[in-house]
């Protein structure tokens, strides 16, 4: 049992180490051997536990996003307002959660624009099938405050809200992270209240109960 919990405990060490040194150098730049001499432990150890970089970045991966709050965190008077405002709420706190810790948001971006096809195929699957964000409960609190459509599917709903968001939460900050990322002609930082404004009149023209 010793033995499993040091081999957990060296796990856990090697994602956090990970995760600063993809986000410093992205993915293509990072290299296992840089990881290994940041926690003093040779390469070999680090394939033990994760057989590729590949490997190893979609575990980084995995807890960057499991470190973000789900939508249904948000405090008890937004949620009391309903789905668009809590919508809104997380929209409007992207840039203050970068500014608290950004290595998981510079590690998420990486995995939704700067990942090889194999790597972005499991980071989907990992997506879909766990739900980081709460957002199938979030779509369901939406249709049960009658603000969210009923009629369309509820995958396809879930499926729409989540990959509009990432894309949105992307541009909001990708300036800041990743300059050149995003094309905003000019208009910069600024601009990001009213883009939040008009990505909350996308969704609700899309999905909102009419």
């Amino acid at each position: 049992m010793r033995r499993q919990a040091r081999g957990i405990r060296t796990r856990e060490r090697i994602v956090e180490a990970a995760m600063r040194r993809f986000a410093d150098e992205g993915f293509h730049g990072t290299r296992v051997d840089a990881v290994a001499r940041d926690l003093g432990i040779s390469k070999a150890s680090v394939f033990q536990h994760f057989g590729t970089k590949e490997d190893l970045f979609v575990s980084a991966f995995r807890q960057a996003v499991q470190a973000f709050p789900a939508y249904l965190d948000a405090p008890k008077d937004v949620l009391a307002q309903g789905f668009f405002a809590t919508l809104e709420y997380w929209l409007n706190r992207t840039e203050e959660y970068i500014q608290h810790d950004w290595v998981p948001y510079r590690v998420a971006l990486l995995g939704s624009h700067a990942v090889e096809l194999p790597v972005k195929r499991e980071i989907n699957r990992f997506l879909a099938e766990e739900d980081p964000y709460g957002t199938s409960a979030f779509v369901r609190f939406g249709i049960e405050r009658g603000e969210v459509r009923d009629d369309i599917d509820l995958d396809m709903i879930v499926a729409m809200v989540d990959w509009l968001v990432e894309r949105v939460q992307d541009a909001l900050v990708a300036e800041e992270l990743d300059p050149g990322l995003f094309q905003h002609r000019g208009r910069g930082r600024d601009a990001n209240p009213a883009r939040v404004t008009q990505f909350l009149e996308l969704v609700r023209g899309a999905v909102g109960v009419r």
